[in-house]
């Protein structure tokens, strides 16, 4: 019996010293891994010197502009908006050549403070209803669709057309106006025809 407690005791000891754990260290592969980097960047750093003497390259940039599209326009909802608006339904430039021009001819036509009469600025028969001139459009944007059409649509308008398609002087733009079966009083030869300046108008909400 004291041989088999002995047995015990032993087998014991044993199971006791197969488990226990070997002592703990702090492990340095990191810090190691640091100094190894840290010698690495120190042993290979690089520099670069640039003479005060160097030449300054400029650089040339693409240039870009930008112009105002249908909405802008109709959120400005001036008369000179819309004479955008119909050089850009056109094709043609929005130069300031073109726009005073178009704003000197919707003045003819129905004045500068109610130039959004009828919805037809410049009195326009083509798809209005009113082939005088004196029919009207839903709104200032079909008005300036219409408008387009018809200055392209007609064969009587080519020299108007070619006019503002190169952004001629105004003088030859209107010239060319008052020659043409727009109005049939031309104009009376661009006696009745003002040059000045025309003021911006707003025209009221619900136009556009």
């Amino acid at each position: 019996m004291l041989a088999a407690a002995a047995s015990v005791i032993a087998l014991a000891t044993c199971a006791t010293t197969v488990l226990a754990f070997p002592p703990a260290h702090a492990p340095a592969a990191h810090a190691d891994a640091e100094e190894v980097l840290e010698r690495f960047v120190a042993e290979n750093a690089q520099t670069l010197s640039v003479p005060v003497t160097a030449a300054v390259v400029p650089v040339t940039r693409d240039a870009f502009s930008a112009e105002s599209g249908y909405a802008t326009l109709a959120a400005g909802g001036t008369n000179h908006d819309w004479a955008k608006l119909v050089l850009l339904y056109a094709g043609f430039p929005r130069s300031e050549e073109n726009v005073a021009v178009f704003t000197r001819w919707m003045r003819q036509e129905n004045g500068t403070d109610d130039w959004w009469n009828r919805n037809n600025p410049l009195n326009n028969g083509w798809g209005s209803g009113g082939g005088s001139g004196l029919g009207s459009y839903p709104n200032l944007d079909l008005a300036a669709q219409n408008a387009a059409k018809a200055l392209h649509g007609n064969p009587g308008y080519n020299a108007i057309v070619a006019a503002f398609a190169s952004s001629a002087p105004t003088a030859v733009t209107e010239q060319a106006i008052w020659a043409s079966p727009w109005a049939s009083s031309h104009y009376a030869g661009g006696a009745h025809w003002s040059q000045a300046p025309v003021p911006a108008v707003k025209s009221p909400t619900g136009t556009w």
